[in-house]
């Protein structure tokens, strides 16, 4: 799996934020979308790629730069010859596990602090691990926990705005502390749920049981009720895993896939099969 290290910040784009919208309501996390415009006329992105944020900040040993990706989270627009991407940011902190203090995230906080017509630096684009298969009749298991929602909502309107007719089956795993937090898939912005009408296309969300005790996401539990969908596509030589979230997720996923195939065993060399064919590809933050 590639490190941030990994990413060279040297081709660097100027851009400006022309939208900056909160998604979850106030007594829920804070989760926004950022519409922003890359001013050089020359940069430009696809669905399949993310971008990079470069923060200047000032460190321990002076100044220094943060550098965090951000999947691209609609198709990408050209509006007057410059491209304009969305993405999706949830403000996040931490406790330091040496001193126990409470910390802003770097990256999360300047881009959601950020205001419209300010400006910030992008790096990239960079190739994320999963690409919309040539095959139109592939199956797409997608599997995404709160803002990993991103990338796979570009796929989706990607696939069924300017693509040929999809022929295989598309089945989104959404997981979300409560339905409030359901990105895309709610009563306000709901404009997966515009696919909901194609043959091919079905989305599940999976909730915690008590968000407001930090229960875990029940996906496996929403996995084990389409286990014998899932047995059936699993089964087919033209299915791809794709899975974004935190580490917990691999974990997670075990646990209803052994079952699904009868085995641990069983799971782990039909997992081996999907890696060794770039079938099976993640996101893990």
């Amino acid at each position: 799996m590639a490190h941030l290290d990994d990413y060279s910040t040297e081709n660097q784009y100027q851009a400006v934020i022309k939208r900056s919208e909160r998604l979850t309501p106030e007594s829920t996390d804070e989760v926004r979308e950022l519409l922003i415009e890359i001013e050089n006329p020359e940069f430009h992105c696809e669905v399949d790629q993310s971008v990079g944020v470069l923060i200047d900040t000032e460190g321990d040993f002076g100044k220094t730069q943060h550098h965090r990706l951000y999947s691209v989270a609609d198709i990408p627009e050209k509006v007057a010859d410059k491209t304009q991407i969305k993405m999706l940011v949830k403000r996040c902190n931490y406790i330091d596990e040496f001193s126990g203090e409470l910390y802003d995230g770097v990256g999360s906080n300047y881009l959601c602090d950020r205001l419209v017509g300010e400006s910030l630096t992008l790096t990239g684009p960079f190739p994320l691990p999963f690409k919309i298969p040539e095959d139109r009749s592939s199956n797409l298991i997608l599997i995404g926990l709160g803002t990993g929602i991103a990338p796979f909502r570009a796929f989706i309107k990607h696939i069924y705005r300017e693509t040929d007719e999809w022929e295989g089956q598309i089945r989104l795993f959404y997981g979300a502390k409560s339905g409030l937090e359901l990105l895309y898939l709610n009563d306000v912005d709901g404009d997966l749920t515009n696919y909901y009408d194609k043959e091919t296309f079905q989305a599940f969300s999976a909730l915690s049981p008590r968000p407001h005790w930090n229960d875990p996401i029940a996906l496996d539990q929403a996995i084990d009720l389409r286990s014998e969908e899932i047995l059936h596509l699993l089964s087919q030589l033209n299915t791809y895993v794709y899975v974004v979230g935190y580490e917990a997720v691999r974990k997670m996923l075990d646990r209803p896939f052994s079952k699904i195939l009868g085995s641990e065993e069983k799971w782990r060399t039909r997992k081996a099969e999907l890696i060794a064919g770039k079938k099976w590809a993640e996101v893990i933050y």
